[in-house]
């Protein structure tokens, strides 16, 4: 029997890329089609489609038929409690808006935690039939059946350095500062921008992936939840990359994330964006 110390990783990674085709089937049919959108309520507008919603409930019909005792936190349905140290952690789609526009950046995010330390990841973009993971030793990238193993590339200087973000949307009011303000997150995430090569924004969960691909060098979020960050964390870690907090702390509760491919372009955001 597996234990948290030393879990099953094939065959819980078989069961996460079982559970990615299962979303995707349910997801492409709704893809580019003109589907309704609802508005989960709140003063911005936070949209959800029937395809984040039946991706997600197979996902969770699926792991309760294999592991019944472990606990799921999903973006659409909430957190359901296990008996196990074991938690799957699900954003169905992450990157909604993205995908109402029909642009293909986003992806369907599957995490595994054990008493809450992320143990694997997988994003997935069925349409363009590209899927991201990682196991206990390695990540992957896959591409109509083509694997390679992905590495972080070496980023000397934030002056070297491309850096990728969903939307700026983010950082305005996120600390209850904002527009520009000394010390506020727009202001920093502003002094990075400037200090970059590159900026662009756009990409959701595909930013960080790109990352572990060797294409990006820094992900600098705000406001996200656990289901948007964990999945991703051991997909960047085994590519060689960090992802923490904006102060260099621990990301697994989400909120301003910093994920970089270098340690020397890390550290020198995390001194910007620390304030």
């Amino acid at each position: 029997m597996s234990t948290p110390e030393q879990p099953d990783f094939q065959a819980y990674l078989a069961l996460a890329h079982s559970l990615a085709d299962r979303a995707g089937a349910v997801i492409l049919p709704h893809f580019r089609t003109g589907c309704a959108v609802d508005h989960k309520g709140g003063d911005d507008f936070d949209p959800v489609t029937a395809a984040d919603r039946g991706a997600e409930a197979a996902i969770r019909e699926a792991l309760a038929e294999a592991y019944p005792t472990h606990g799921i936190l999903g973006e659409e349905f909430g957190a359901s409690a296990g008996t196990s140290d074991y938690c799957w952690i699900i954003d169905p789609i992450d990157g909604t808006r993205a995908f109402i526009m029909g642009q293909p950046l986003w992806g369907t995010l599957i995490g595994l935690t054990a008493g809450g330390t992320p143990l694997l990841g997988v994003m997935d973009q069925p349409y363009t039939r590209e899927r991201f993971w990682a196991d206990a030793n390695a990540a992957f990238f896959r591409r109509d059946g083509e694997t390679c193993t992905m590495r972080v590339r070496p980023c000397a200087s934030l002056a070297e350095a491309v850096l990728a973000s969903t939307t700026p949307d983010m950082f305005i009011g996120s600390d209850g500062d904002g527009f520009g303000h000394v010390g506020s997150d727009d202001e920093r995430f502003g002094r990075l921008s400037r200090a970059v090569r590159l900026r662009r924004f756009g990409g959701d969960c595909y930013n960080y992936c790109l990352l572990a691909l060797g294409y990006v060098d820094l992900v600098v979020e705000a406001g996200l939840k656990p289901f948007d960050i964990l999945p991703l964390i051991p997909i960047i870690e085994k590519a060689g990359g960090i992802v923490t907090t904006w102060d260099g702390g621990d990301p697994r509760d989400g909120g301003h994330i910093l994920a970089a491919g270098d340690a020397r372009a890390h550290e020198a955001a995390v001194e910007i964006l620390s304030g």
